[in-house]
């Protein structure tokens, strides 16, 4: 140690102050002295190597400059007045100023230090005592604490030879320290004992105390930043104090972490952002390596892709959920661990290991999907999808600020849900072209082509599949309607293709128009022959029929009840609703023209034609049914015959539409009033009625009690010839 007596500083009138520190020591036990005020301190160097900093201030705090003393200039034992050359910076060769010291070197404590911290032969003695101690009571990691009575021997040993309270401690620290382990009682002791020395100022220990602690503080920071940066493979039943092998998370905070805080808090300031960045980086270092063990196997599929080798394909979604799932674990466990209050309120433990988990989930994610890229959405692939909104959404509810560059799962699944609405879109497109489709010919239960119910079947299949990206993400409720509205355009130009042979009498060489009255009466005219509705056709209208009042409803509902969650801007539905309009059109269209057929088939015979027999019944009401006799016949096979090819729908829409087309026929007729125009509407009240019963009591005994009532009501033409007869 030696003594310094400052004397007044050679430039000029000015006041200055200084600050000395030795380089072995913390820059908080730095001294201040005033130049000329004789003030005398006494220094501990660590060796001869050691140096003396002397730093320059004027009255304002500003550095003027610093002088440097080596140990080795002054270790000769005596008294030493000396000038020092003092430089405003360590490359400048010329001094700005110097400064005058006295000092007082030596190499052996002075009495009154003898006196307060007791000789070195004395804690030599100390030393060997409290080793034969520990050694009696097998002193190790997890048996830390001498007891009975050689920790009474320890203690009067230490009073009575004047060993200080603060030696003992640290001396039992050092021990203490080789054999540290990140538990609870090891570290709880550590601060029991260290605490009762930092109490006291660094100026009051020797200079050997001082070394103890500074070496014994390097190893608890060393200790405390293992438990912090392992925090979550602490184990407290292990010798070593961690688990051997990694494990996921518990869920709860290991008992280490107590007192690992109080240490930490004990040695730093812990309001002090410095100690709060240092902490906080501990932490980020535990997140990073929990990480890399969970990363492990997914590290090696992106890496074995890059090799081309292959592997199964399930497996390796089924890992990359589980690492999803096991990451939202360790945030879990973060939250349960922060909820107990055990860090400082400077530390949000779940925000930072979010920000490490999300960004590095998502380039995992990312580099992983491209190494094993999804080419449908597979169960393994829709589960994946689940695992990674989840882990979003959950981030989200646990009141956790988004990061950047974290988890987004639809930026992150975004082409690939595109990529699936394509190839789904292609595959269904594909399967409505003839030689794909299912034409077998059989008629389903409900009269239709299997045909149509397997698209159906195929589209249900599609939406079913897409359910967890539309619950989502409802945004690609667009997508999807749009690939429906092409896929019932297609049914449609399927069927008519495949059912063209039947169509062609009806629409000749009129394409995409919709048949009028003047069409349809030119049409009836070709040809003289009975026209009979084929089974074909009935297939054809009965699919229609049930695409338009159940298949195609079914699809709109759903989609109409996705879209309620889509912003507005977007007119959910157009374009389906545009293709049912069109094939309701069609299929009106075509019935129109068979029951024009049907009602031409009433003029092949002069028997059957409504015409001659109004005429030649001569005004005679009574012979009018005789004369229908014929008519009634073939009215009553036409009913039958397509109540055998027709679903009762259309069954009851095409009945219906032949007696109003009847009706229209007698209004024409009505339209001669110049002639025997009494006679002549007393027979057409008769042969109205006739028809009225014919159609209404045909339809009933067909249908009986399924039938409702308007069904029965005579259509708008007989309602006319009604109201004008």
């Amino acid at each position: 140690m030696f003594h310094i007596l400052t004397r007044p500083l050679t430039c000029g009138d000015k006041t200055y102050s200084c600050i000395l520190r030795l380089t072995s020591s913390p820059e908080e036990d730095a001294i201040q002295m005033q130049p000329g005020s004789s003030e005398t301190r006494v220094l501990f160097p660590h060796s001869n190597g050691d140096d003396l900093i002397i730093q320059v201030q004027n009255s304002k705090g500003q550095h003027c400059g610093h002088a440097l003393v080596k140990v080795t200039a002054i270790a000769e034992p005596g008294d030493k007045i000396r000038w020092w050359p003092i430089y405003s910076s360590d490359l400048d060769d010329e001094p700005v100023g110097r400064i005058q010291l006295s000092m007082k070197y030596s190499s052996s404590p002075d009495e009154n230090n003898n006196l307060k911290h007791g000789s070195i032969a004395e804690t030599v003695a100390y030393d060997c005592a409290l080793e034969v101690a520990m050694k009696v009571q097998h002193f190790q990691q997890r048996n830390l604490l001498l007891h009975g009575s050689w920790r009474w021997l320890v203690t009067e040993f230490a009073s009575y030879y004047g060993v200080s309270k603060t030696y003992t401690n640290l001396r039992y620290l050092s021990y203490v320290m080789d054999v540290a382990t990140p538990t609870k009682d090891c570290l709880t002791s550590v601060h029991d004992l260290l605490s009762d020395v930092k109490a006291k100022s660094t100026n009051l220990l020797s200079y050997q105390e001082n070394c103890m602690l500074a070496k014994i503080e390097d190893q608890v920071k060393k200790t405390l930043a293992s438990v912090f940066e392992n925090y979550k493979s602490l184990e407290e039943s292990a010798l070593s104090g961690m688990v051997d092998c990694f494990r996921p998370a518990s869920g709860t905070a290991a008992p280490a972490l107590v007192p690992a805080v109080q240490l930490y808090a004990l040695l730093y300031d812990i309001l002090s952002p410095e100690a709060q960045l240092k902490l906080c980086k501990f932490f980020q270092v535990a997140a990073q390596k929990r990480l890399r063990m969970h990363c492990v196997e997914i590290d090696e599929l992106v890496l074995t892709s890059n090799e081309g080798t292959q592997r199964d394909l399930s497996t390796s979604y089924q890992k990359m959920k589980s690492l999803i799932l096991g990451l939202r674990n360790e945030i879990l466990t973060d939250i349960e661990i922060h909820k107990q209050g055990i860090l400082p309120s400077c530390i949000d433990l779940p925000t930072i290991s979010s920000c490490v988990h999300s960004f590095n989930l998502c380039n995992r994610l990312r580099a992983f999907l491209v190494a094993c890229p999804p080419r449908s959405l597979s169960p393994p692939v829709a589960e994946l999808v689940i695992a990674t909104t989840g882990f979003q959404q959950d981030l989200s509810l646990w009141n956790i600020n988004p990061v950047k560059g974290g988890v987004d799962a639809k930026e992150l699944f975004h082409s690939h849900i595109t990529m699936w609405i394509q190839d789904k879109h292609r595959h269904l497109l594909d399967q409505c072209k003839l030689d794909k489709a299912n034409w077998s010919g059989a008629r389903t239960q409900d009269g239709t082509t299997p045909f149509v119910d397997d698209m159906h079947n195929q589209l249900t299949k599609m939406l079913d599949e897409f359910e967890i990206i539309i619950s989502r993400w409802p945004v690609y409720t667009s997508d999807l309607e749009n690939v429906v509205a092409d896929v019932e355009k297609a049914i449609v130009e399927a069927l008519d293709k495949n059912y063209g042979d039947v169509l062609s009498p009806l629409k000749d060489n009129l394409t995409n128009k919709i048949l009028g009255f003047k069409y349809v009466h030119k049409l009836s005219r070709q040809g003289g022959n009975i026209y009979s509705v084929p089974n074909e056709l009935g297939i054809l209208f009965n699919s229609m029929k049930r695409m338009l009042d159940f298949l195609w409803p079914t699809i709109e509902t759903r989609l109409m009840s996705w879209s309620s969650c889509i912003p507005d801007g977007y007119a959910t539905g157009v374009r389906l609703q545009d293709e049912a309009a069109m094939l309701r059109t069609k299929f009106r269209s075509y019935r129109l023209a068979v029951v024009e057929k049907l009602a031409e088939n009433t003029r092949v015979d002069g028997k059957t034609k409504l015409k001659k027999i109004i005429r030649g019944s001569k005004g005679k009401e009574s012979v009018v049914p005789s004369r229908m006799q014929a008519l009634e016949v073939l009215l009553l096979e036409t009913i039958d015959h397509l109540h055998t090819v027709c679903d009762p729908t259309v069954f009851v829409e095409l009945c219906r539409e032949l007696w109003d087309r009847m009706g229209q026929d007698v209004l024409h007729l009505l339209e001669d009033k110049r002639k025997k125009a009494v006679s002549r509407c007393k027979c057409l009240r008769v042969a109205v009625s006739k028809l009225d019963d014919i159609f209404a009591s045909e339809m009933q005994r067909l249908r009986g009690n399924l039938l409702k009532e308007k069904d029965l009501e005579p259509p708008q033409s007989m309602k006319e010839i009604h109201s004008m007869l």
